[in-house]
């Protein structure tokens, strides 16, 4: 008999639908009857990759003597953090402020009035390393809500009042300067891995953000060094394991500091980050790995995960079915000697291996490799030779069963990838990769947003979730509006970017102080609003709307999208010098905002003109931190940078202006090249 969960659009939720467990969705009628029969709220928190959500639905939520326990003493209510990133952030800071640590699935008791009181993640099914079995922690929550009510509704309202006390300082309403820029870096170089690349120790996660900051701040510097951290961690991680050596993208992070063997599910976001990384590296180094990774990595999100209707899917799972019918982590991906035999014959094998390094003893779990190219050896092996091994090997694998994949569109996570698959495109003459871009933006036009703009945080197999946006959907899909425009000519984009910021400013800005809600003022209360600037996975809505404002404010001259993104960057000042690795997005919002961003405008007398093509090429290709491109017509009404801008001697020209200064035109790439180059 499924439950309630049935009609919803989250694949995670919809994985629960025929649990035993009588599951709630959030909603005011789950805590309404909560409130009737006087019992407390279950609140588990999860995501459809996430392995350890799997194992504890299986132990746990398909068992059928916990489920009646659950379902005779508790409300239960089940979240998909990526489709409530609100309800997930509010219940996350309670779990690690009451016990120092988070992660999913999250397992929160709750009052009746959506207060939490007892914390926890994943609960084994028995008693294990000091850990209480779940139906033990099920019980003493029960006999303590029985019998100790009062203390119980005490804790709660003293965690509700704790966390309203945690406002953010906010530092001083300024954009970041000089010093704090070099802080950062200098914090950045003392947590650097210089053996092995990347921050830190394991598990090691990708830091996408802090290499678009650390060649931003090369670009405007100059910094050798800054250089040397980024390209040596994206050449550490494309050698590595975390990196699909045979079809392309990235999984979530390596287990552990040398890149070996990833956790295996592949995130959407993760993707969008990293190949506009490596397409942004190749633009400063012309470096070859960073142009093919970029190039497999947009090929992967778009063969992998765009969906029937042009958007892209949340993420491909960790675990897949082994042959058996049991889900494996990474049995997709992984290889043994023998496996190699089988689809190559003794030869090929055996070059595989070596050039694979896959080994008898395995590197991952019963003899099996993850693939990795640990020898730079790309120029002593016959390079058709290994791309007949990899395409044979693509081949078999893809008869493998393949991981699950969570087709819900996110709305943020979207606006990512078409900013990705747009300048990817642009740079690689890849216009199949751009259509990819403008058919995902279609889609979030038509079914994300409404008549007054506001955008609806998911969709799945083309019908709109219930779900508003929350602050990094505005800002993700503004960024991604803007790279279209700036890559296609098309000023329609630039306009809904505008349209979607004007409710940054409107919804999500505190007007006294200029910092930033996740949720818009008029969304649903939870027990409190919640902001959090630090970026962890993908950037925070914070330090997006940061960047997305400065953009907008280079191409319209709008005063108040300038100073909102300025007065956002204050906790950028605050937080820079102090946790590098955590303000990775804003630090490089923070440098466009130095280095002005500059105002391209290139005008030709048609988008087709061969002149007109090479200056808007060149002016893509710049490496001057968040410049902003618009090219067209001279009297185009496309773009307001394309006002005023004649034709030079009857030749396609390029304007550009920083801080309300402008170069003399140019008709000379060369020169273009040389006046954007940082």
């Amino acid at each position: 008999m499924p439950n309630r969960l049935a009609h919803e659009t989250s694949p995670y939720l919809l994985q629960h639908a025929d649990n035993p467990v009588d599951w709630w969705p959030w909603s005011a009628e789950a805590f309404e009857e909560a409130r009737k029969r006087n019992v407390p709220v279950l609140l588990s928190v999860g995501y459809s990759s996430c392995h350890w959500c799997h194992v504890m639905a299986h132990e746990s939520f398909e068992d059928q003597q916990t489920a009646e326990y659950l379902n005779a003493h508790y409300v239960n209510v089940k979240v998909d953090r990526e489709e409530r990133p609100d309800v997930d952030a509010v219940y996350m800071e309670a779990v690690q402020a009451a016990t120092g640590q988070g992660g999913w699935p999250m397992t929160v008791f709750l009052t009746p009035d959506a207060e939490p009181f007892y914390f926890g993640t994943y609960f084994p099914p028995a008693p294990r390393q000091g850990m209480p079995s779940f139906r033990q922690v099920l019980q003493g929550v029960h006999q303590a809500w029985d019998e100790r009510r009062d203390e119980v509704t005490e804790v709660a309202g003293k965690i509700v009042r704790d966390l309203a006390a945690r406002e953010i300082s906010y530092g001083d309403a300024q954009t970041p300067g000089e010093e704090e820029l070099a802080q950062a870096l200098l914090g950045l170089t003392r947590e650097y891995d210089p053996q092995r690349g990347g921050f830190g120790g394991a598990p090691k996660f990708p830091p996408s953000m802090v290499l678009e900051f650390l060649l931003r701040h090369h670009a405007r510097t100059g910094a050798e060094g800054a250089l040397q951290m980024a390209s040596d961690t994206c050449e550490r991680m494309a050698r590595g394991g975390i990196y699909d050596q045979l079809g392309g993208g990235f999984a979530r992070y390596s287990v552990d500091r040398d890149w070996v063997v990833p956790h295996f599910e592949k995130m959407l976001y993760d993707n969008a980050l990293l190949c506009r990384v490596y397409a942004h590296l190749w633009r400063a180094t012309g470096s070859e790995l960073a142009r093919r990774v970029a190039l497999e990595t947009a090929d992967f999100m778009v063969r992998e995960l765009r969906t029937n209707e042009g958007g892209f899917a949340s993420a491909l799972d960790a675990d897949s079915d082994d042959g058996t019918g049991k889900h494996v982590e990474g049995v997709y991906y992984a290889w043994t000697p023998e496996q190699l035999r089988e689809v190559l014959g003794e030869q090929d094998a055996e070059l595989a291996a070596q050039y694979f390094g896959v080994t008898e003893e395995g590197t991952f779990e019963e003899g099996a490799s993850v693939l990795q190219l640990p020898q730079q050896q790309e120029g002593l092996v016959d390079a058709g030779k290994i791309a007949s091994v990899r395409e044979r090997l693509l081949a078999a694998r893809s008869e493998r069963p393949a991981p699950g994949r969570d087709d819900k569109v996110v709305a943020a996570w979207n606006g990512l990838a078409i900013a990705a698959l747009a300048e990817t495109g642009a740079y690689f003459d890849r216009p199949d990769l751009v259509e990819a871009a403008v058919a995902a933006a279609d889609l979030l036009v038509r079914l994300h947003l409404d008549e007054q703009a506001r955008l609806t945080r998911t969709s799945k197999d083309g019908h709109a979730g219930a779900n508003a946006g929350v602050l990094e959907d505005y800002a993700d899909v503004a960024e991604g509006f803007l790279a279209l425009a700036s890559v296609t000519g098309e000023g329609v984009w630039l306009e809904f970017a505008g349209f979607l910021l004007d409710h940054v400013l409107v919804r999500f800005t505190d007007p006294e102080s200029g910092s930033l809600y996740d949720t818009a003022a008029d969304a649903e209360q939870l027990i409190r609003r919640p902001q959090d600037p630090t970026d962890n996975a993908a950037p925070s809505g914070w330090t997006a709307a940061a960047n997305a404002l400065l953009g907008y404010a280079a191409h319209t001259g709008s005063e108040p999208h300038r100073t909102a993104a300025e007065r956002a960057l204050g906790v950028v000042k605050a937080l820079g010098p102090r946790v590098p690795r955590f303000i990775g997005w804003g630090l490089a919002a923070a440098e466009a905002a130095l280095d002005g961003p500059r105002e391209v405008a290139v005008v030709g007398p048609s988008l087709d003109h061969e002149g007109t093509k090479t200056l808007h090429r060149t002016a893509l290709l710049g490496t001057a931190p968040g410049a902003v491109v618009a090219v067209g017509a001279p009297e185009s009404d496309e773009f307001p940078l394309l006002a005023d801008r004649p034709l030079v001697g009857g030749e396609p020209a390029a304007y550009v202006c920083r801080n309300f200064t402008c170069d003399a035109p140019t008709t000379e790439p060369d020169r273009l090249r040389a006046v954007l180059s940082g």
